[in-house]
């Protein structure tokens, strides 16, 4: 009951209109329902609600499920969509160290002619030729591998 107090979530009829078609037309994702079905059943509006253990067996949910939907709930202000849908990531986890300009050296080095003593370039010798050039950051030969079969470079 704790969550109830600390953040109501009150639906306006167009809301509950909106929650209830997610819910029962078309196709969505698995957690947009539910998390659909979790507002619907945590509405206040409606009139009084049960008790936390009660909805969340009712809907086949934990306790700290109607916590975080209710709590997000609340971090959006009230936007329904914004609480059911899945959060958008604003960037990538960690950027990439391949940028073009390192893209157009690594493919440069690797149509080069091979260093005396190798009949070829491989993966692994690159990664050491790379490791060797200063302005370049290291890179593994899995990703050397990734860059060049991306640009169809075979190494020959």
């Amino acid at each position: 009951m704790g969550s109830q107090k600390k953040r109501p979530v009150v639906l306006t009829a167009a809301d509950r209109e909106e929650l209830v078609r997610v819910t029962r037309t078309g196709v969505h994702p698995a957690s947009v329902i539910r998390r659909a079905r979790v507002l619907l059943a945590l509405d206040t509006s409606a009139g009084e609600i049960g008790s936390q253990e009660v909805i969340a067996a009712r809907l086949g949910v934990s306790g700290e499920t109607l916590r975080l939907v209710a709590k997000r709930f609340a971090e959006t202000g009230g936007d329904v969509q914004a609480t059911i849908a899945r959060k958008k990531r604003d960037l990538p986890p960690v950027p990439s160290p391949v940028t073009g300009e390192v893209e157009a050296r690594l493919i440069a080095m690797a149509c080069s002619p091979p260093p005396p003593g190798h009949a070829r370039w491989s993966l692994r010798l690159l990664e050491k030729h790379v490791a060797l050039v200063e302005d370049i950051p290291d890179l593994d030969h899995s990703t050397i591998g990734r860059v060049l079969k991306k640009r169809n470079c075979v190494l020959t």
